[in-house]
């Protein structure tokens, strides 16, 4: 440490001497005094306790980064999630438009049969039932699109009301293997390395606690300057007008621990205890990031299986509503038919639509674990 002082004094000062001789003297004296020095106190050795500081310091700085990083992945996830929460639900709607134009198509039919007294008029009703829904269905979509658009321009600082159209697809990597993603996901896995970093940080300080017990050696130097004016004296024989004192001095002391009621036993314990529970920290933490990672890769392979399945069933469900449609026109199949078709279709394409968001949901779970976000 290199500390500096200064000080600046003005005295004024009354005095009066009388002497055994039976001289008298007596003046107003005035005098000025300016003191400064500048004082080092540099550490030579104390049991390499500075450079343990040092490096706890560093693992300190990294660790906070990491913890970033892990919110920043954690957000990330978040945001992707809810985008194609909306893109989604755009698919969601697009699915409503076809089943809308299948309704008003069904309503023209049943009105022209019921017209030329080959239908009943409960079909037609009926018909006009199902659309008026899928109508209502569709301005509940409107409304559900425009609120999760919201909730997603709220989470990433994005103006309330800002419009902005998303896209129309959800792309999905089919690829994704277990080995790769497991293969050292202590190391990529930013929340792992936070937890191994308190580890890190934890043995620094073990290192600092042990340095107590050793002496601490510094080297001490000093430089003063003093000067004093003095107007006037009373007794000029002894009492100078101007004085000055400058020099520097230097030197070496020591400290040696010797007791202190068994204090620094007691830090070091508790450091060892700290470094303990931090080891079984992150045990528990990589265990459950492993757990998390098998599930999420099982979910991931069930959820590609499943959106293989429904989208041939989408296929299939198309189909049906063309031939129930087709046969609708030419009489040889009822309303119920066709209407039973068409909700196969709708249940098709919301399972096809869900499957395909899940499975996007898992990749992206995947890639959080992983902290290739």
């Amino acid at each position: 440490a290199l500390n500096g002082t200064a000080s600046k004094l003005w005295n004024s000062n009354s005095q009066k001497q009388n002497f055994t001789d039976g001289r008298k003297r007596q003046a107003d004296t005035r005098s000025n005094n300016l003191n400064a020095a500048v004082n080092l106190d540099w550490t030579l050795f104390d049991g390499l306790k500075m450079f343990a500081t040092k490096e706890r310091l560093a693992q300190l700085q990294s660790f906070g980064e990491l913890s970033i990083r892990t919110q920043v992945v954690n957000s990330i996830a978040t945001v992707i999630n809810n985008y194609f929460n909306i893109v989604r639900q755009k698919q969601l709607l697009k699915a409503i438009d076809t089943l809308i134009a299948i309704n008003e198509e069904r309503v023209q039919l049943a009105d022209k049969k019921y017209s030329v007294g080959l239908g009943a008029k409960p079909e037609l009703l009926q018909a006009k039932v199902d659309l008026n829904a899928q109508k209502a269905a569709r301005l509940l979509q409107e409304t559900l699109i425009a609120q999760l658009r919201q909730q997603l321009n709220q989470s990433t600082g994005m103006p309330i009301q800002e419009e902005y159209e998303v896209i129309d697809s959800i792309p999905i990597n089919l690829n994704l293997n277990y080995g790769m993603l497991a293969n050292d996901i202590d190391k990529t896995n930013p929340g792992l390395q936070a937890t191994r970093k308190t580890i890190d940080v934890a043995n620094l300080a073990v290192k600092e606690r042990k340095a107590e017990r050793l002496p601490v050696v510094q080297f001490n130097s000093a430089y003063n300057f003093g000067k004093t004016n003095n107007g006037s004296v009373v007794n000029p024989e002894f009492q100078p007008i101007f004085s000055l004192n400058k020099g520097l001095n230097y030197g070496f002391s020591a400290v040696v621990p010797i007791l202190n009621g068994f204090n620094t036993k007691r830090l070091i314990q508790q450091a060892d205890l700290t470094v303990q529970y931090n080891r079984i920290s992150y045990d528990t933490q990589h265990s459950m990031v492993q757990l998390g990672l098998s599930n999420s890769f099982k979910d991931y392979e069930y959820q590609k299986k499943a959106l293989a399945l429904e989208e041939e069933n989408i296929s299939l469900a198309k189909e049906n509503v063309f031939i129930a449609l087709e046969r609708f026109k030419q009489g040889v199949s009822t309303n119920l038919e066709l209407r039973d078709a068409q909700i196969s279709l709708q249940d098709a394409y919301n399972r096809l639509i869900a499957a395909r968001y899940n499975a996007k949901v898992a990749e992206t779970e995947l890639l959080r674990l992983k902290g290739n976000l």
